[in-house]
């Protein structure tokens, strides 16, 4: 089992990075093999994937009850509204990665952990990021998303699978192609983020359930709460001034990362 440091930082990674356009399954894998750390373990994946759930839950709680609300009042007298809507576009955009995760998560864990296929897809979609960010019209607002869109950024987010692509970055990646804006397209992402790592959560503690593991209590907390606190801060931080700062700081960075594992597994 890992000890509270190494949970600590593992939980840490985990938050910083699950929003950010860089890629947290990348770090998760890479940063045991770099300090020759044991595995985790399945409650621990357990503890920091609700971590960062409850994160983004409670950044966007205002969204979310508001999403909810509408989509189940749409059926009254009330009839459908802009954000009943939104509830449906995220129906859509979630169901082809939950549809393509199952068909393929085998291959995810095993073959495509490979530190070369990390490194090259942390390249290339950097690349993909930097590209679209440059180039997009960013004039669009979610509102004016419809369901053709949310189905196509729904598609690119199967591309997440790959570890080293970031789901936040190729769903930011998809959005700012179709001429969202930065915080638009970034909202969106984080929203659709919701589903997804309750998801993965879930399946996670199922097999967990199936497969009991030894775990300790105060490491599950110490990876729930880092998670919780340092997501939160990078969700608040991110939505603050993306659009200021845009997606090059983390361009280069994948770039820079994707060389040195270049460098150092090839």
């Amino acid at each position: 089992m890992i000890d509270a440091l190494q949970a600590f930082w593992l939980a840490a990674i985990q938050g910083l990075t699950e929003f950010l356009p860089i890629s947290s399954s990348a770090h998760l894998i890479l940063m045991p093999r770099i300090f020759d750390w044991p595995d985790q373990g399945l409650a621990f994946d357990v503890a920091v994937h609700l971590g960062t759930l409850l994160a983004i839950m409670g950044y966007l709680r205002r969204d979310l009850l508001l999403i909810i609300r509408s989509w189940f009042l749409q059926w009254g007298a009330s009839g459908p509204n802009s954000q009943s809507r939104l509830g449906w576009l995220l129906i859509m955009a979630t169901i082809p990665a939950v549809f393509a995760g199952w068909l393929i998560s085998g291959l995810a864990e095993t073959a495509l952990r490979d530190p070369r296929v990390i490194a090259w897809a942390t390249i290339v979609f950097a690349l993909a990021l930097w590209w679209v960010d440059r180039t997009g019209k960013r004039t669009r607002s979610i509102d004016q998303l419809t369901a053709k869109d949310a189905a196509l950024i729904g598609c690119f987010q199967i591309l997440a699978l790959i570890p080293g692509t970031s789901r936040s970055g190729i769903t930011i990646t998809a959005g700012l192609m179709l001429g969202l804006s930065r915080q638009a397209a970034a909202r969106f992402s984080f929203l659709m983020a919701i589903p997804i790592i309750g998801a993965a959560g879930v399946l996670k503690g199922l097999e967990l359930v199936g497969r009991p593991e030894p775990w300790h209590s105060g490491i599950f907390l110490v990876g729930a709460v880092v998670a919780f606190i340092t997501a939160w801060l990078v969700i608040a931080l991110f939505m603050r001034f993306v659009e200021k700062v845009g997606m090059l700081p983390f361009v280069l960075y994948r770039l820079g990362l994707g060389v040195v594992l270049l460098a150092v597994f090839w």
